[in-house]
C-alpha cells in the first residue's frame, strides 16, 4: 500500500522561506518519481516539481525555478521541497505525489499520476 504523508506548510510573508517534506512509504523506490503539486485557492491543481528516486533527476515548473529546490534522502525515505523568495502566487495545498515510471522529462498533469498525499496548506501574505 503507498503511502505518502506531508508536513511542512504554514503562514509566511512573502520573501520568506518554507520548507516541505514527504515521508513515503511505496513497494519499490526506484520504480518511482517524487512529485509536488500545488492547487492554489480557486483553481486546478498544477505541476511544480519533480525529482527521480533512482537518479535524483530533478524537473521544475518555469514559476518556480531558481527558488524551489526538490532533494530526497533515500534511506530516510523523506521527499524534501525548499522554497526560498515565496510569493502569494505560490499560496496554495501543496501535494506530494509518486508517479511510477517517469523519468522526470516533462511536465506531468494530475491525471497521469497514481498516488497522493493529503497535502499541505501555504499560504503566503504580502
Amino acid at each position: 500500500q503507498e503511502q505518502l504523508v506531508e508536513s511542512g506548510g504554514g503562514l509566511v510573508q512573502a520573501g520568506d522561506s518554507l520548507a516541505l517534506s514527504c515521508v513515503a512509504s511505496l513497494s519499490n523506490f526506484d520504480d518511482y518519481s517524487m512529485v509536488w503539486f500545488r492547487q492554489p485557492p480557486g483553481e486546478e491543481r498544477v505541476f511544480v516539481a519533480a525529482q527521480t528516486w533512482a537518479s535524483g533527476k530533478t524537473i521544475y515548473n518555469e514559476s518556480v525555478k531558481g527558488r524551489f529546490l526538490v532533494s530526497k534522502d533515500r534511506e530516510k525515505k523523506i521527499f524534501w521541497m525548499d522554497m526560498n523568495d515565496l510569493k502569494p502566487e505560490d499560496t496554495g495545498v501543496y501535494y506530494c505525489a509518486a508517479k511510477k515510471f517517469y523519468g522526470a522529462t516533462y511536465i506531468l498533469t494530475p491525471a497521469e499520476v497514481e498516488n497522493w498525499g493529503q497535502g499541505t496548506q501555504v499560504i503566503v501574505s504580502s
